[in-house]
């Protein structure tokens, strides 16, 4: 698959998605046979003897088989079908207070035992730069456990021609409503993972993930410019019925709301229709608004503004090479009163949420996954933090938000499924509408930028609708917000209750050095912030 494919999926950055480097992978390590579930725990064993045998004090091991296919087409053309597998062994250890990491690709009990034993012998090496000790938190052991993504259909098994045939007549039914041009994407991920640890825990789980997405372009020859209109889906950690024919969707007064089932046609071809009416739409008039943000584009507000600067390795400083650090400072945390939003603000972290693209049973350390609260009432209360950070909030145990993206990649601190709670009153979308003097409907995610400390932001979108006097007014276009995170989190005034709550994204999330891949969701009702600063974004020419 090319770069620019990839980054045609939408104008999300670096910060939510990262091109993955699945298929030069497959080919660098090579084995891709599975080793029958009978075996694993033998070699799992192995490898966990191995490692004590050289003094480490804990050692955990996951044997891991990743698939992965991408199906691309544009217009009446298939342009890309991509086939991925990779296989082979991660084993983390600890020696001498320090970690230490080693992997292979060939899973039989030799190449096992030495890499272990190579893993601690780098946890030596390392331990003589070491300034302070690992500190663990326990985890007991759960003994042979199973996990599975609660699919009703594995996409994987849905014949090549099926998904071909879809993504094709969503491009044909763009294209007859006024549509020039429109990319189709189909990403399905499968992550079969095998961890067992010293502490007593094996643990298999079979993941799923799926990410039907396109890019539809209208153009207006007589000014020769154009406008686009991404997918309003959400990746999901679903099967194939995600994208099967159901009665979902429910129709408001300028789009189509999706749920647990995406309709691809048939956002296709609001989209195109959608692309051709932002060229007589009218441009925006920078100035304050009242902002009602749907959930397919506040899940990337949520993203960049909640779930990044409340990583605790970011808070921290670890990550200050890779997009920055945190605003979200310790002295803050433990005031205990920091005000993070206004007290209708409820953000969570949930690593079990079904349909999530986060939700597993375990994490990548073997500890059972849950949900937890990180600001109540508006007030910061919490972070993310995993075994080796849980002591430096003085917690006994860690949230479960440990990930590697591969069985060659160490595992380390990831954003779970961190969302925005309901409201608790009964508000419709339509009545939260009707309160609304001067605003804008914002639909859709966009570009953006966020500075170094996840403060001071900017947003854009898909569809924006004036609304005045508490209706819809006609389209506008060339909308973008700007504010830091404390303002807008309290200019928070109103948000739907959980008949309007959806999940949103993102499939491809950067992070780390060497850089890896995560896949996260992001819930929310329809929300609205008072008062928020909008700019006008069209490029004079």
């Amino acid at each position: 698959m090319k770069r620019r494919d990839f980054m045609r999926i939408s104008g999300v950055g670096m910060g939510a998605m990262m091109i993955p480097l699945m298929g030069s992978r497959t080919a660098l390590f090579g084995a891709v046979t599975p080793v029958p579930n009978g075996d694993k725990k033998k070699l799992a064993d192995i490898a966990l003897n191995a490692a004590r045998a050289k003094g480490a004090t804990y050692a955990d091991i996951r044997i891991g088989r990743y698939l992965n296919q991408f199906i691309i087409t544009r217009e009446d053309k298939v342009q890309n079908i991509v086939n991925t597998e990779s296989y082979g062994v991660g084993i983390r250890v600890l020696a001498n207070g320090t970690w230490g990491f080693a992997a292979t690709s060939d899973v039989t009990g030799d190449k096992i035992a030495k890499a272990a034993e190579q893993a601690v012998a780098i946890a030596k090496a390392n331990a003589v730069l070491q300034t302070e000790p690992v500190q663990l938190a326990p985890e007991k052991g759960h003994g042979e456990v199973s996990w599975r993504t609660p699919i009703e259909k594995n996409a994987f098994e849905v014949p090549i021609s099926e998904k071909v045939d879809l993504l094709m007549a969503a491009n044909a039914a763009a294209m007859k409503n006024g549509a020039n041009y429109i990319n189709t994407f189909l990403f399905l991920v499968n992550e079969q993972k095998y961890f067992a640890s010293t502490d007593g825990s094996y643990i298999d789980q079979d993941i799923h993930r799926i990410w039907p997405n396109f890019t539809v372009t209208a153009i207006d020859p007589e000014k020769g410019k154009f406008q686009t209109r991404d997918a309003l889906s959400a990746p999901m950690g679903m099967g194939w019925e995600y994208l099967e024919p159901r009665a979902s969707s429910k129709v408001t007064g300028v789009t189509t709301r999706y749920g647990k089932h995406y309709d691809l046609i048939e956002d296709a071809t609001a989209a195109a229709q959608q692309a051709r009416a932002k060229h007589t739409a009218k441009t925006v008039e920078p100035g304050k608004y009242d902002l009602v943000l749907d959930p397919t584009h506040l899940w990337l507000t949520i993203h960049e503004s909640v779930g990044h600067p409340l990583e605790l390795d970011r808070v921290l400083g670890y990550e200050a090479n890779y997009a920055g650090t945190s605003f979200a400072t310790l002295d803050k945390w433990k005031s205990k009163s920091f005000n993070y939003g206004s007290k209708l603000v409820n953000l969570f972290a949930d690593k079990v949420q079904t349909g999530s693209l986060g939700a597993v049973g375990y994490d990548d350390e073997g500890v059972k996954c849950k949900r937890w609260d990180l600001v109540k009432e508006g007030v910061l209360v919490n972070y993310q933090a995993i075994r080796d950070q849980a002591h430096i909030l003085g917690e006994k145990e860690s949230h479960g938000c440990c990930y590697a993206d591969n069985w060659s990649s160490v595992q380390f601190q990831r954003m779970p499924n961190v969302s925005l709670a309901a409201g608790k009153s009964q508000v419709s979308v339509e009545e939260m509408i009707k309160g609304v003097e001067k605003g804008i409907y914002i639909i859709g995610d966009g570009s953006y930028s966020i500075d170094q400390q996840r403060y001071n932001f900017q947003f854009g979108g898909q569809l924006f609708y004036e609304i005045k006097n508490g209706e819809i007014a006609g389209m506008l276009r060339d909308v973008a917000y700007q504010s830091n995170t404390q303002e807008f989190w309290n200019s928070c005034a109103q948000i739907c209750d959980d008949r309007d709550y959806r999940l949103g994204g993102s499939f491809f999330d950067g992070k780390g050095e060497p850089g890896q891949i995560s896949a996260v969701s992001h819930g929310c009702a329809t929300t609205r912030f008072n008062g928020v600063n909008v700019i006008n974004t069209e490029r004079k020419i």
